[in-house]
Order: structure tokens, then sequence, then C-alpha cells
């Protein structure tokens, strides 16, 4: 009996036309034109007495357009460049790089002043902001801002790079997104050594993203970090941009267990402790939470500041300290100028902080987990073109991408978006998009490219 198995009479060619790979991600470079991206980095770099062969502005979009769809190095382009019966003329890695050198730091803040003159058009266009995804509604109108740092190894020498405190060698820059929207809203580059709190670094990465939240949000901002915020520099600075007339800005970041926390703690009656709850509002089984200024002399520090106190029993195999061995219990402390508010959601909000391990992930699978120069400069104009390719995937999931998808990370977005292929039709002076009819979201996806066809051009 003969055999035969699915490879049967298959046969391979390098002789197709009219065929596009990765087609999804002509929606997102369709996004970057219809919320006037392209045009207002065009504007951002351009030079007197100098006229490109390609746009500036464009080939800026095509490398985040890139990132988004899962490119690592500048090489990747020729993917889009391949897409140009489609695309038009796209730059190649050579011009790339030119590009890239010739950002210079008043070219980067001019990009990001543009960055933000776009994001207030793309905001406009939702109906209400999204909630934080903390455990109280209320939250609906307050703007989120994660801040952290994340080490990036660097596998030969990079201007810069330096060994780390972990033990390996590369960057450690420091970034802020919205929690809210999940874009990546400012990110600043540093050498590997640079230090995990260093006041300076979180008030310049704060300053330049609160510069990105549009005016009508910045009337109330919550601030959160880990320990690495948790310096009076930083509180003194965060708390002084409270009382500026008109807005309100919170914060909440861990707070180091020292020996005089300890000690508070242990002072705190079994009565006063109190459930914790999950980021849902349910209760969290074998959680309390207590508040102990008042136990502690917080002289120095800001006024109005609170500092709340979980206690949870650890894990099988958690590394405690002799004072959390002594009772069982592991201990965690938020300092926090909310002056309202359960305890167990001023925690539960904190907590829920640990979402921007997710963010740092994705940023690092979209170009942040690897620098393709040498040079310190050209690296830092990739930085921000990450964030960039974060924010056109954050506006494609608020703006055009259905429920489904929405709920995808970058990686799942390739496989089911932006890397579906189509066959490119002409006829009567039209070029057709051919998804096939048979790829499980085809429908989800021409959604899509609807949607953003029909975003309004800025006025």
């Amino acid at each position: 009996m003969k055999h035969t198995t699915w490879s049967s009479g298959l046969s391979v060619s390098a002789d197709g036309t009219g065929v596009v790979a990765h087609a999804g991600s002509i929606a997102v470079r369709l996004l970057a034109d219809r919320t006037g991206l392209t045009k207002e980095l065009g504007k951002a770099t351009r030079r007197r007495s100098f006229v490109p062969v390609h746009d500036r502005g464009q080939v800026l979009v095509d490398v985040a357009v890139m990132l988004a769809d899962g490119g690592e190095a500048i090489g990747d382009i020729n993917v889009l460049r391949h897409q140009g019966q489609v695309l038009g003329p796209v730059a190649s890695a050579p011009t790339v790089w030119r590009a890239l050198d010739e950002l210079t730091p008043a070219a980067l803040k001019r990009i990001e002043v543009a960055r933000a003159r776009v994001r207030r058009h793309v905001w406009a266009q939702l109906p209400t902001l999204p909630a934080s995804e903390v455990a109280d509604t209320d939250l609906g109108g307050v703007v989120v801002l994660d801040v952290d740092a994340t080490l990036v190894t660097a596998h030969s020498e990079k201007s810069q790079a330096a060994p780390t405190f972990k033990g390996g060698f590369g960057y450690h820059p420091l970034a802020v997104w919205c929690d809210n929207t999940q874009e990546m809203l400012a990110v600043l580059m540093r050498a590997g050594n640079a230090g995990s709190n260093t006041v300076t670094d979180h008030i310049e990465v704060l300053t330049r993203a609160i510069a990105q939240v549009p005016g009508a949000h910045r009337k109330h901002l919550l601030i959160r970090a880990d320990g690495a915020g948790s310096s009076h520099g930083l509180l003194d600075w965060l708390t002084a941009q409270g009382a500026k007339r008109g807005r309100t800005v919170e914060y909440s970041v861990g707070y180091a267990t020292n020996a005089k926390v300890r000690d508070a703690i242990a002072k705190v009656p079994k009565k006063v402790w109190t459930p914790a709850t999950n980021a849902d509002g349910e209760v969290r089984e074998g959680g309390d939470v207590a508040e102990i200024t008042n136990l502690l002399d917080l002289t120095g520090w800001p006024a109005g500041m609170r500092l709340i106190v979980r206690r949870e029993r650890p894990h099988p195999g958690a590394q405690l300290s002799l004072f959390e061995e002594a009772d069982g219990w592991r201990y965690q402390v938020v300092a926090t100028n909310t002056a309202v508010g359960q305890l167990a959601f001023l925690e539960a909000r904190h907590r829920a902080h640990a979402r921007v391990e997710d963010r740092i992930r994705n940023a690092k699978d979209s170009g942040l987990g690897r620098f393709p120069s040498r040079d310190f400069a050209i690296n830092t104009a990739w930085a921000q073109l990450v964030a960039i390719s974060a924010d056109l995937i954050a506006w494609l999931r608020l703006l055009a991408l259905t429920p489904q998808l929405a709920k995808c990370e970058p990686k799942a977005l390739r496989y089911r978006l932006l890397h579906v292929p189509a066959k490119l039709t002409t006829g009567g002076r039209r070029r057709r998009l051919r998804i096939p009819s048979n790829w499980p979201w085809a429908a989800a996806i021409a959604s899509v490219f609807a949607k953003v066809a029909a975003i309004p051009a800025p006025g």
C-alpha cells in the first residue's frame, strides 16, 4: 500500500507576485499617518537647506512600525521595503542609520513636543480616558504613571555600557508608562551602573512624562514606583508638583522595611489588622493591612505622608528576614500622600504597579532589549523610537482593535494581526489588499483597517 502525506506533490519556488507578507503592520503605519504623527515627526526633524530623499519623519515612523512588528535590528527594515508596492519607497538600512545619527538632543526634544501634540489629538478621540485597573472604579478620572528601571544586557562593547548591580553588563534605562492607556510616555537612557534610586533621573523622566499628558488630564495624577522611588528628594519634588494651582499629584511608592519600621510593626495590636484585598476588591486570603504612620517619627519626610504595611503568609521557599522568620509573616510597606480611602484599597492600588513589569517585558520584545549601535547617542534615539512604537500599539488598541485583539500582548498581536499575509490586486485605478478569508481573525483585521482609516485628521 502506498502511503501519502500532506507534503506529497508540494514544491516551493521563489517567483510569487502580488503577495504581501506582514500585511497587518500596514495598519500601524496608516495609524501614524492618520493621527498626524508622521507629519509632526517630519516637522520636528526638518533641517534648513537639507531636503532628504526620504522624509525623516517617515523614516522614524517606519522604524517604529518595524519595532512593533517584531524587528530587532536596523536591517529588519527590509521587511517593510518588501511592502513597497503598498507603502511606496521605504528607506534602506544605511539611510536609517544616518537618520538616527542626525537626532541630536535638540531634535529629540522637538520629537517629544511632537509626540505630546499628537497624543493630545489621540486622547481627544476617546469617549473617556480608560480607568486604571485598580480596586476602585472611582479612579477613572486619575491618570496613573508608573516609573521603573530595567537592565538591558549589552553583548559587546558599547558606549556608556557598564557593569550592573546584578553582575551583568549593559544599560539601565528608566521609563514611565501611563497605566490607563499603556503608552510609554518617556524613557531615559542610562549607563549600566546608574543608581536605581537616583533622584535627578527620576525627576527628569517624570517631568518629561507629565509633559506628555494632555493639559486637560493633568489635574489629577498618581505616581507609582517601587522602593527606588522612596527618597526624600523625589517625594519632596512630587509634593511640590501637587502644590501647583489646579493640580493634584498623589504618590504611592515602596518604603524600606528598616529597624524602625520593624519596631513599629511589632507595636501594631492584633485587632488593628484588617483584611487585604485583590485588585478586583475581593478579600485577599492570608493578607492583612494596617497603618503605622503614627508609630514612627517621620520628621524630614513630606507633610501628609502615610505608611501602610501589608503582611501575608509567605509562599514556600520565600526568602525572609530574621524579623519575618520570627512571626512567620512577610511584610511590605507603602508610602503615600493619599489622605482618604480604605487601607486595603490604597495598598491594592500600589500593588497594581507590578503591571509595569509586563510593560517592560513588552518593550524589551519591541526593541528595548537590544540596542543596535556602539554609539550612545544612536542608542538613545533608538530608545525614543521604542517609545513611539509602544504608543502606536497602544493607540491601535484604543482606537481600532476589537475587544478580542485588544487583549493581546505584542507577541500575540503579531501572530494574529501584524504578520497576516495578504494578496494585493489592482483594478479600476485602485489597489485592494485581500486578507485570506479563512484566516481566523480576517473580519477583525478588516475592521481594524476601516477604523484606522476613519480617524479624523488633526485640525
